[in-house]
Formats: C-alpha cells, sequence, structure tokens
C-alpha cells in the first residue's frame, strides 16, 4: 500500500522536473532549511518501510507537523520509473490538487527522489553488503550481538541509504540513543551490549568505530 494519496488531478499538477525545483539544499529563507528537508525524507522513508500501519500514520504525522511550522506541505508523487517526495507550499494546494496558477515561485517545490533508476540498485547492493556484515557478527561472536548488528543495518539502510561502517559518530549516537531503544525492541541483554555490538560491527567491515563502548 503506498504511503500517499498520488495527485488527483494529473492535468493540473506542476511538473517540477520540467521547472527547475530546487534541489532540497533549503538555502532559500522561503524553504525549509536543510535540516527539516532531511527530516521530511527521513520520515517519508520510514513510513515507506513501516510494517504496522498506525507506524507508518504516525510518522506521516510527524512529518506534516514538521513542514507545517514552514507553511509546507508534502506528497509522493508516483510515476513509472521512480517515486518521488515533492514538498511545496501550502497555498499551492486546494482540495489536494496543486494549481499551476497559484505558484508564484517554482524554485520553492523541492524534490527528493525516493526511488528509481540506480538509486533502487544502489540501496540494493548496501543492504546487501550490510546483511552480510550482520551474518559475520553472528557466526564470529553469538546472536545477541547479530540481532544488535542487523537492528544497526536497519538503520544504516533505511535512515541513510549507506554501509554500516561508513556512519559518523553523530549518527551512530542517533543510533544508540534514539532508534535502538524505540525501534529495535531490545531485550535487557541487547541494551547492555549494544555499544560492543557497534564496535565488533565495525570490526567485522575492517574498519575503526568512531565510538569507544563503555
Amino acid at each position: 500500500m503506498p504511503d500517499e494519496t498520488p495527485d488527483p488531478a494529473e492535468s493540473d499538477r506542476i511538473d517540477t522536473d520540467a521547472g527547475g525545483a530546487a534541489s532540497g539544499e533549503g538555502s532559500d529563507p522561503d524553504t525549509p532549511p536543510d535540516e527539516a528537508v532531511d527530516e521530511a525524507e527521513r520520515l517519508t522513508r520510514l513510513a515507506r518501510e513501516a510494517v504496522d500501519d498506525a507506524e507508518a500514520a504516525a510518522y506521516r504525522e510527524h512529518r506534516t507537523d514538521l513542514l507545517a511550522e514552514r507553511g509546507y506541505t508534502a506528497r509522493v508523487r508516483e510515476d513509472e520509473t521512480r517515486d518521488v517526495l515533492v514538498l511545496h507550499p501550502e497555498e499551492w494546494v486546494e482540495d489536494g490538487t496543486v494549481y499551476p496558477s497559484r505558484i508564484d515561485d517554482v524554485d520553492r517545490g523541492i524534490e527528493i527522489p525516493l526511488s528509481g533508476p540506480g538509486e533502487g540498485d544502489d540501496w540494493d547492493e548496501i543492504d546487501a553488503h550490510n546483511r552480510d556484515l550482520v551474518e559475520q557478527v553472528r557466526d564470529e561472536h553469538d546472536a545477541v550481538h547479530g540481532d544488535n548488528a542487523a537492528a544497526l543495518a536497519d538503520f544504516a539502510g533505511n535512515h541513510y541509504a549507506k554501509p554500516v561502517e561508513s556512519l559518523t559518530r553523530d549518527e551512530l549516537a542517533e543510533f544508540l540513543e534514539e532508534y535502538f531503544p524505540r525501534n529495535a525492541w531490545p531485550t535487557a541483554e541487547q541494551r547492555a551490549v549494544v555499544e560492543k555490538s557497534v564496535v565488533v560491527a565495525f570490526e567485522a567491515a575492517d574498519e575503526r568505530c568512531p565510538i569507544d563502548p563503555e
């Protein structure tokens, strides 16, 4: 089930691909800042990956509130070749339809590809790499570290679309402080060793971990 309702009027929909939509840099004071754009993309990807409808709805509601603070709204445009997250001012829309006549500056629109040629293949390759690391951790350590490494792989792929060993110190802090306790449903045994699990996952990739376990 798609996480958004497609635009109801194809003929009235603005094609920001052709109109020079912003890339999400957020440099214009009239557009959301980079942090808000990045968070909107993250929440959208979380909603698309969620297995529970209520969880997906919560992510979308959080995104709506975030963007509303800047007078923006979001939708996902589903084309034959790719899905695109579109962020644009709320005044462009009436009854779910984007009206070109309401658009005073097309550069205020922001488009973020969520899937499509190249990106999907890249993500699949990254995910396969991360899963190989998880299996290596399971083989070389134990199931507890393996389960924690699997949660780390989910976080790295779904949130940042990057290999586990490319996660930065700040991203790992986000995993440990926010994602892991809220999304991994860890046991007490997992919680007790999660920082060590992160380190052994990096070791499996022959990379130095940017955090030190306590």
